[in-house]
C-alpha cells in the first residue's frame, strides 16, 4: 500500500495552485491518455495535437473541477468530447483537391533563402506595377489599401467626386491584376 494521494486529491491541490500536483497527475495519466487518443485517431500528429488540447482543457478547468466522479472519468470525458468535436468537424471538411500534393510541393518555404528571394521578387513586382499606374490611380489605391480610407475620405483629400475615386480604384485594380497575374 502506497501513501501517494489519489487523483482527485491531486486535482484539488492543483486547483489551489500546487503545480507539483499537476505534474503527478500528468505523469500518472499521460501514457494511457495518449494511447487512447492514438488508437482512436490512428494518426500520431493528430493524436499529439488532441493530447495537448485535452491537457490544456484540464488546466483551464482546474478551478471548476469537482470530485463528483473519478478524475480519470473526468479526464477521459474531456478526451471523448474533444474526439467527438474532431470527428464532427471532419464530416464538414471537404476532401483535399486531387492536385494537393503538387500544390504543396510548389509552395516555397518562407524560411529558406529561396523563400526570402521569392518574397523579395514578389514585392519588387508589386512595386513596379504600382509605379506603372497613373499618379491619380496609384494615390487613390494607396489611400484605400494602406490607409484604409473610405471613398468619401479619398474624394475629400484628392478634391474629386466619390464616383471618380471609384473609377480610379477600379482602373488601378484592373491594371494591377493584368500586370501581376500570370
Amino acid at each position: 500500500m502506497t501513501n501517494a494521494p489519489d487523483d482527485e486529491t491531486l486535482m484539488l491541490a492543483y486547483a489551489q495552485g500546487r503545480v507539483a500536483a499537476f505534474d503527478a497527475l500528468y505523469q500518472r495519466h499521460r501514457g494511457g491518455l495518449y494511447r487512447f487518443l492514438q488508437r482512436n485517431l490512428r494518426n500520431p500528429a493528430l493524436a499529439d495535437e488532441v493530447f495537448q488540447d485535452v491537457w490544456q482543457r484540464v488546466i483551464a478547468a482546474r478551478t471548476r473541477y469537482r470530485p463528483d466522479a473519478r478524475f480519470t472519468t473526468w479526464l477521459y470525458q474531456i478526451a471523448h468530447n474533444r474526439l467527438r468535436d474532431h470527428w464532427r468537424a471532419a464530416e464538414h471538411r471537404p476532401d483535399p483537391p486531387a492536385d494537393a500534393d503538387a500544390r504543396l510541393a510548389a509552395v516555397v518555404d518562407p524560411g529558406t533563402p529561396d523563400g526570402a528571394v521569392s518574397r523579395f521578387e514578389e514585392r519588387r513586382r508589386l512595386q513596379r506595377a504600382l509605379d506603372a499606374l497613373p499618379d491619380e490611380q496609384r494615390e487613390a489605391l494607396l489611400l484605400r489599401l494602406e490607409q484604409e480610407l473610405s471613398l468619401e475620405e479619398i474624394a475629400a483629400i484628392t478634391g474629386v467626386g466619390r464616383e471618380t475615386v471609384k473609377s480610379r480604384l477600379r482602373y488601378a485594380t484592373d491594371k494591377l491584376r493584368t500586370s501581376l497575374l500570370p
